[in-house]
């Protein structure tokens, strides 16, 4: 039972409040023990410890029947603010658990901010009205720091499979993953390229002379690995973030990148640029990460089922499957 400790020893359960509160507006522990559906002898034996415990008096003898002490007004007097404290709070936790109320924050990486994230918050918005989404974006390994300082409580981010540097390995323990998606990594080349022309898969071991463009330090990672498991050591000439300004930089014969699949959802390749599949393939996977234990809070739980029901053939992703299968 939930208690208050005073001073000197003194406890004061939440049930001694309410039954001394329907004394007060009863008139008689027989009616207050009516109206809490109580028997009078479990309410009158209920007072008696609850004095034990206070060390006075919460009602006295008067002629044929009982009034309150001073004590006893006192806590009558605090039990309606008292009962009132305890309405709201299991209002608004009736709101939590029905998802009538609570904000979940989000953080994904840049290409799915105009992908995965809208479509995501126009689900729960529709499903879960009540519910406030904020987001921010951020690159998977600030997301998962943000994640683990309590800064956000779900982050979609990627991997490329045998990356050194994967900062997931890092979240191992208080953080889970949960698999979204395989997503395909391509090659933009200039359209008159010699490896561009047939339009089938660029082999990655002919493209040892070529100048690269180079994106974010993950992505930038996985050009270094995917490059030096056939023995090309690519020469990066240029670099940024920016899928569009990729693209451009490829038309303009400045060189070839890799790019996320993900990225040409939004970003089409401009007149002079064209995208092959890669050979060998390359891929990446899509997962969100969350605390262990963030289940259980039911708005964290909606966002979650949300985000593992979305589709990803739109944006050319597939399900996820484990890499080498």
């Amino acid at each position: 039972m939930s208690s208050i400790r005073y001073g000197y020893g003194m406890e004061l359960d939440l049930q001694s409040v309410r039954i001394v509160r329907a004394i007060a507006e009863h008139g008689s522990i027989s009616a207050a023990a009516r109206a809490l559906g109580y028997s009078q002898p479990a309410v009158s034996q209920h007072l008696r410890r609850a004095e034990q415990r206070l060390g006075v008096p919460l009602v006295v003898r008067a002629g044929r029947g009982i009034r309150l002490t001073e004590p006893g007004m006192v806590l009558a007097r605090h039990a309606q603010s008292i009962g009132q404290a305890l309405d709201a709070a299991r209002g608004e936790l009736a709101e939590l658990v029905g998802l009538g109320t609570g904000t979940v924050r989000i953080a994904a990486f840049p290409t799915a901010s105009s992908t995965i994230v809208p479509r995501l918050l126009g689900t729960v918005r529709d499903a879960h009205p009540g519910l406030a989404v904020s987001y921010v974006e951020a690159e998977p390994p600030e997301a998962l720091t943000m994640l683990r300082e309590g800064l956000v409580d779900l982050a979609i981010t990627f991997a490329y499979p045998g990356d050194r540097a994967d900062p997931h390995r890092e979240s191992e323990g208080p953080v889970e993953t949960v698999p979204l998606f395989t997503e395909p990594v391509v090659i933009a080349l200039p359209e008159h390229h010699a490896l561009a022309v047939d339009g089938g898969a660029v082999e990655l071991a002919l493209l040892g002379e070529e100048r690269w463009i180079a994106g974010c330090p993950l992505c930038r990672g996985h050009l270094l690995a995917a490059c030096e498991a056939v023995g090309v050591e690519p020469d990066i000439e240029l670099e940024t973030d920016n899928a569009v300004a990729v693209l451009n930089l490829v038309a303009a014969g400045l060189g070839i990148a890799l790019l996320p699949r993900l990225a040409l959802a939004t970003a089409v390749p401009p007149e002079g640029a064209v995208v092959r599949a890669t050979a060998p393939s390359s891929d990446r996977s899509i997962q969100v990460a969350v605390q262990h234990g963030s289940r259980r809070v039911p708005s964290i739980a909606a966002v979650l089922d949300a985000v593992i029901a979305l589709e990803g053939a739109d944006w050319g992703l597939a399900a996820y499957r484990q890499p080498g299968r």
